[in-house]
């Protein structure tokens, strides 16, 4: 296949589940993948290409890639992880010193060194402007303190699910959505605490990913209390087993609880 015609844009990543950012390739063949160097408004950047190029729908005025990364780029690369480490070391022996209530997450330097962006979860605002101050002055770069959530202080820190993966958030997962005590419910999960937070104290993100087939499955289901006619006998709805699409009916005439499918109920009734 050949070049596309008209403006093209490529999407960057900076981080293995961050936004996708388009970008201005210019001249180069990327491929899914490659390393490049961009122009952002912080200055250079390495990313990753996460979206070969693609024809713009409307003409604008996009950043540009400079180059491929070369093994230079690279090992400076490798030089700011050293860097981030060493700072965040420092910096956490700042913060102890301050007493401020905040759980510094990460530190992050920019590719040329000049700036160094420290993230921090605190339940409530924090003034930092002395701490920053004082780590710029100790680290000889331009400092940025950013406040996270609970959310985002798990995608920053990365870390392993109770399923034994990583952390969906820092993985794969862009975007944050809604995840609710109804989804919880609908899925008939028990609302225990404890098993359905994750890493960061909120409900799992996973709880989202079959809330629409729970929804579908369950349609046609009589609710629980629901007063039935059932080939196996009569009686009261007082489960669902949503999975397997069949119902559970306490008897009228023994109390006797039998499954049942829905080719199984004669009719239903929601009084009585």
């Amino acid at each position: 296949m050949g070049p596309a015609s008209g403006p093209v844009a490529v999407g960057v990543r900076f981080r293995p589940a961050g936004k996708i950012y388009e970008f201005d390739p210019g001249p180069l063949i990327l491929r899914r993948d490659d390393r490049v160097l961009v122009e952002t408004e912080r200055g250079p950047e390495l990313g990753t290409i996460a979206v070969t190029a693609r024809a713009l729908s409307k003409p604008r005025v996009l950043q540009r890639v400079i180059k491929k990364a070369d093994a230079r780029d690279l090992g400076r690369e490798d030089q700011n992880f050293q860097r981030e480490r060493e700072s965040y070391r420092s910096a956490l022996e700042h913060v102890r010193g301050s007493g401020l209530p905040m759980k510094l997450v990460k530190a992050e330097r920019t590719f040329d060194g000049t700036k160094t962006t420290f993230y921090f979860f605190a339940e409530d605002r924090v003034d930092f402007r002395e701490l920053a101050r004082t780590l710029a002055q100790s680290l000889g770069t331009r400092v940025e303190m950013k406040q996270i959530g609970a959310r985002d202080e798990a995608k920053v820190a990365g870390g392993l699910g109770v399923c034994g993966r990583e952390l969906c958030c820092s993985s794969w997962l862009r975007e944050f959505e809604a995840v609710t005590v109804k989804m919880v419910k609908e899925q008939g999960l028990a609302l225990n605490q404890s098993k359905l937070a994750g890493q960061c104290g909120r409900l799992k993100c996973c709880m989202r990913y079959e809330y629409q087939t729970y929804l579908e499955l369950k349609r046609g289901l009589p609710a629980p209390g629901s007063h039935v006619e059932c080939v196996k006998g009569d009686g009261v709805i007082v489960r669902q087993n949503i999975l397997k699409r069949t119902v559970v009916v306490r008897r009228a005439e023994d109390g006797i609880e039998v499954e049942a499918s829905l080719d199984d109920l004669v009719t239903r009734r929601a009084d009585a």
